[in-house]
């Protein structure tokens, strides 16, 4: 009778969904925190999930520390000991070096999994389509059509496949915090410690993280996922849709699930999340927006990145720089230091994934990556810092959300018109200028708000580049009009990097 193969888990595959009962190998490689900026927090996450899923397998695991993967599959491959059933085999990887290294170490692929659609699906969707048709609306709805997810004879609930612009609700005025509880965090272990000390030797020996350490604040194990998933569901789920584009100083979850991370470790299916949360709407316990937003996110934008990163091919963030953007990421940036900035925005949201690693998508979008397009930052060095500043960062989700969605430097693969905006924007969907020195109605001046007046010098540096795009017809329109223009222009020439 032959032995199964020994299946080798990456770390974004830990959960059960990647498990069918064989022998697993694990590998703990802290060689790459050497070579590629990581936060701190997001280095302990992922080796404090690696460590408890080996714990989880007992001797159905084996748990390699090496300075490789190459070198721990290959050594295992050809020592005494070996691979039980003598064969690697991997659900496919999820990146490009990953997935090159298991074919060239001549293992059995499955297919990927984790994800509501398979890539067959998508390549089968995006036949004969341009770039520029490869639109998530459409890849969503076809989505829902084909799965009957939130529909109802042959419709959408509720009349409408999205819901996006009646949830778009600005903070309550006058409030600290949207008033819900705290989200759902786990209570550290043994492992843990082992792995905080780990760290802190690899600092001593000259690793520099990026960020600051603190108490894990998201799910490393199934039990715990599926813990974070009940606390949403139970006290954020219903405030989802309303506030999910709004941004508070005192309240950086809102009513986000913060599942991300659990997610994309594998720890949870996004199906088993759209199941749950489909059903408290079709109990009355949740509101169509709010559910529809969520899965939007989940079997939508989620899958939809995912494929891009297969489609659009390994070389996607090198080739892409539409708008010649050549500046490099400010130090503070790499510092995750908010005292280096005046713009209140911008120093909050610096300082708050230095000490989490962690922002919901408005403040990653509207703050992080605006101020990097009106800038000009390099996309690909943001792209770098992105997926190592964040905890949920991995090599699939940030090269479309950072090079098309927030910088469009590919031209309008992923956005169909660059997601630039003013101060306005900022003032009216958070409480953050009201202890902010600049004024997002002042463009010039020792007021002048960098965003406000960033907006006007970005759209004169880019005009011959968008010139074309329909959607930026009235902006540049408006550009046309400032009889400041030259001023704006010069005066954020000189402010300079934020």
């Amino acid at each position: 009778m032959t032995s199964a193969p020994t299946r080798w888990l990456t770390a974004e595959q830990l959960g059960p969904a990647f498990d069918d009962g064989g022998p697993i190998v694990l590998v703990e490689n802290t060689a790459v925190f050497r070579r590629r900026p990581t936060h701190r927090q997001k280095a302990h996450l992922y080796l404090t999930a690696l460590r408890h899923r080996a714990r989880e397998l007992g001797e159905r695991g084996t748990f390699v520390q090496a300075s490789s993967y190459r070198a721990a599959l290959s050594s295992m491959a050809s020592t005494d000991a070996g691979l039980a059933g003598g064969t690697l085999e991997s659900i496919d990887p999820p990146s490009w070096a990953a997935r090159r290294l298991v074919r060239e170490l001549g293992a059995s692929i499955l297919p990927s999994r984790g994800f509501v659609t398979s890539e067959h699906d998508f390549a089968a969707w995006a036949a004969g389509r341009t770039p520029t048709q490869l639109v998530m609306d459409r890849f969503y709805r076809e989505v829902r059509e084909r799965t009957g997810i939130l529909m109802e004879g042959g419709q959408p609930e509720g009349g409408q496949f999205s819901f996006d612009a009646d949830n778009r609700q600005s903070p309550p005025k006058g409030a600290a915090t949207l008033g819900l509880p705290a989200p759902w965090r786990p209570v550290e272990d043994e492992i843990d410690a082992e792995v905080r000390a780990e760290l802190d030797r690899l600092e001593a020996e000259g690793v520099r993280f990026l960020g600051r350490d603190g108490p894990r604040q998201f799910a490393a194990t199934r039990a715990e996922a599926l813990a974070a998933l009940d606390d949403f569901v139970e006290t954020r789920l219903t405030d989802f849709g309303p506030y999910e584009d709004a941004m508070m100083l005192g309240d950086d979850t809102m009513a986000h699930a913060r599942l991300s991370v659990p997610i994309n470790l594998g720890l949870l299916h996004p199906l088993e999340v759209v199941d749950r949360v489909v059903a408290e709407y079709a109990a009355g316990r949740a509101p169509l927006g709010s559910v529809e937003g969520l899965v939007r996110q989940l079997i939508g934008w989620r899958d939809w990145v995912w494929h891009l990163y297969w489609h659009l091919g390994p070389d996607y963030t090198r080739r892409s720089n539409a708008l010649a953007a050549h500046e490099p990421l400010p130090a503070h940036w790499w510092a995750l230091d908010g005292s280096a900035t005046d713009a209140r925005c911008l120093s909050h949201t610096l300082d708050t994934v230095g000490g989490s690693g962690y922002a919901h998508h408005i403040p990653r979008l509207m703050v992080l990556g605006n101020a990097a397009l009106q800038r000009g930052y390099d996309p690909a060095e943001l792209t770098e810092w992105f997926q190592g500043a964040f905890v949920d960062g991995t090599p699939w989700v940030m090269p479309a959300n950072v090079v098309g969605m927030s910088q469009w430097a590919d031209g309008g693969v992923v956005a169909t018109k660059p997601y630039a905006s003013g101060g306005a924007y900022i003032g009216r969907m958070s409480d953050f200028c009201g202890s902010c020195r600049f004024n997002p109605k002042v463009r010039v001046g020792p007021d002048a708000c960098p965003f406000t007046a960033g907006y006007w010098a970005f759209l004169d540096r880019v005009e011959p580049s968008i010139r074309g795009n329909h959607r930026m017809a009235q902006p540049l329109a408006g550009l046309r009009r400032l009889a400041d223009r030259e001023q704006v222009v010069e005066q954020e020439r000189v402010r300079g990097p934020l």
